[in-house]
């Protein structure tokens, strides 16, 4: 039997998994957890999100035109930033604030280190904790409001699960608590989360360990208002972070064993945060601390190359 061996330069595997068929299954992913944002907090929540979509769209096209490199809009990450910001928000929130979130997504976080894939902080997330350091009034606790039901704009302030109101289980997963506009409406996020599972975009390991971690954690410290791992589980958004979140290709470790380490530390920190820390959520800080960590991880945490001589003790 004669062998024919054809030599080509890489890359040798090829996948019909593009950037671009990814960034569109995250954006269909979100779609329920949108439409039960509008459906939960009024049309104003709708207006916070699309504002957020056009600024980051806008805030990339400008900055590669300027810097006069590939036009990347047309990949849909920049999209996905700008809905992942304004889900990530109370609905409260003016049009400046989102349109300073998406160019400190996009500008500082994203383009300024190379663009997608360069970036070694998840740029949504970053953005929400620059607003959240600047403007901590608008972006806390007090300033989320209950859902209203396509209710008048002027929606009443309450406290959320993690400050203690004493939801329900029910009132927790359908979403009729106080808080951001993604973050409340749990069934929303877990039909996002089949959705990536069934088209191979994530795998489920980062975000069940994460959930498991902190709820379990959160139970044993008894802090933050946590009767229950379960409660732990559907309070805040603990839910949301770590499917659309922590499951950022960029920010993540490669590795199995590393993506262990990554959601494992996440769900500490979370705990911590959220038992014994001043303020009640904790998973924005809680994942940029590991996207820190990330790079290290990478380093220490790899496996033996094949053909490598194992190192003697």
């Amino acid at each position: 039997m004669n062998a024919k061996f054809k030599v080509s330069t890489a890359p040798h595997i090829r996948t019909s998994h593009t950037t671009s068929r990814i960034m569109l299954d995250v954006l269909i992913a979100l779609i329920p957890t949108l439409l039960a944002g509008i459906y939960l907090f009024g049309l104003r929540s709708l207006m916070v999100v699309a504002i957020c979509v056009i600024s980051c769209v806008a805030s990339e096209f400008v900055f590669e035109l300027v810097a006069k490199r590939p036009i990347t809009v047309y990949d849909f990450s920049a999209a996905v930033t700008g809905l992942l910001l304004g889900l990530s928000l109370p609905v409260t929130a003016p049009w400046w604030m989102c349109v300073i979130g998406s160019i400190v997504a996009i500008m500082l976080v994203k383009q300024v280190f190379g663009g997608i894939g360069d970036n070694f902080l998840n740029p949504a997330l970053t953005a929400r904790a620059v607003l959240l350091a600047s403007w901590p009034t608008r972006m806390s606790a007090a300033a989320y409001v209950a859902p209203n039901y396509f209710g008048s704009i002027d929606a009443k302030t309450a406290a959320t699960p993690l400050a203690g109101s004493g939801a329900s289980l029910i009132d927790l997963l359908l979403g009729d608590v106080p808080g951001s506009i993604g973050e409340v409406c749990k069934i929303a996020i877990l039909i996002g989360f089949a959705y990536l599972l069934i088209r191979r975009v994530i795998s489920w390991h980062v975000p069940i360990i994460i959930m498991l971690s902190t709820s379990l954690l959160c139970w044993v410290f008894q802090g933050g208002g946590i009767s229950t791992p379960l409660t732990a589980l559907l309070s805040g958004g603990l839910m949301f972070a770590a499917v659309f979140m922590a499951t950022d290709y960029t920010t993540s470790p490669m590795t199995a064993a590393g993506q262990l380490i990554f959601a494992v530390g996440i769900g500490v920190l979370v705990a911590v945060i959220r038992s014994f820390g001043s303020y009640p959520e904790g998973v924005t800080y809680a994942i940029l601390f590991m996207n820190l960590v990330t790079p290290l991880i990478d380093k220490y945490v790899r496996p033996r190359i094949y053909g490598e001589v194992k190192k003697s003790a």
